[in-house]
């Protein structure tokens, strides 16, 4: 009888403390990560002994990949993320509406983080998740490094040429990269032209591009058997692009998912890409 006593006390004063910290605003300490960029930025804030769980496109960093997985980033196991008993759920533009109501339904908090259209609202974004998970001085001195970076970057291309650059994300149709996607902002941070900035949708034509005849083709990985759209390209001998040998194949994860951190490093390939020749 003691002893049931000991443990109900014990269990009591266990419960105590939760609702103090929780009380308190303590910050989340199981945290469940539905999209790739939300879990790098976890590990990039040093918070990834938090993350308990993410999907199965979450394999950067490697630590990533050894974490429990709930499903993908469009479908996840709802009853498996309630049985975690996370504290957290961080969704996405991708994650599934009648899902993420479900999660609430049970009292699971959940916080969406939609995909950013551009550099500003990326750290902006970055600094909300920092400050949500109590890493608010981590996430400043981060974003802090990358804007002083990206704006060094920037100055560095002033006065260089501005070559007229195509961004390639789709093959089946062609598919561009406008003003309207994260691409734009590496295109000119780097100090070069999007010919299809002023498009009103990604849906391209060979033949508009033909007309814009642009000084550098990029083509992303993303469900694109990348050589075989260079060599497509090549066909295109009328192109300043294919004239000068400049269609390049960059990784579509460093294009679409960026932190603060992998922006800048993206940013400093691309300036070398829209530059060769002309750096010092």
């Amino acid at each position: 009888m003691r002893l049931f006593l000991k443990e109900c006390i014990v269990f009591f004063v266990f419960l105590c403390v939760v609702a103090q910290g929780h009380a308190a605003g303590a910050p989340p300490q199981r945290i469940i990560s539905l999209g790739p960029t939300v879990t790098k930025s976890l590990y990039l804030l040093g918070a990834e002994d938090r993350l308990i769980a993410n999907t199965v496109y979450c394999s950067s960093p490697p630590g990533a990949r050894e974490k429990e997985k709930i499903g993908t980033a469009t479908r996840m196991n709802v009853e498996k993320i309630f049985n975690l008993k996370p504290d957290l759920v961080l969704a996405t533009s991708l994650t599934n509406p009648g899902a993420k109501e479900k999660l609430k339904n049970l009292g699971i908090n959940v916080v969406t983080f939609p995909a950013p259209v551009d550099f500003s609202r990326m750290c902006e974004q970055f600094l909300e998740l920092g400050k949500l998970i109590g890493k608010e001085k981590e996430a400043e001195k981060i974003v802090k490094e990358a804007r002083d970076k990206a704006i060094s970057l920037r100055e560095k291309t002033e006065g260089l040429s501005k070559p007229k650059v195509l961004v390639q994300i789709g093959a089946h149709p062609l598919f561009v990269a406008t003003e309207r996607y994260f691409v734009n902002d590496y295109i000119e941070f780097a100090g070069g032209v999007n010919i299809a900035k002023g498009a009103k949708e990604g849906i391209y034509s060979r033949e508009q591009v033909l007309v814009a005849d642009p000084a550098v083709i990029i083509i992303a990985t993303m469900g694109i058997a990348a050589e075989e759209e260079k060599e497509i390209w090549r066909k295109y001998a009328k192109l300043s692009a294919v004239k000068n040998d400049r269609i390049y194949i960059v990784e579509t994860d460093k294009l679409t998912s960026p932190t603060p951190v992998s922006f800048v490093k993206t940013l400093e390939e691309m300036v070398s890409i829209l530059h060769s020749g002309e750096m010092r």
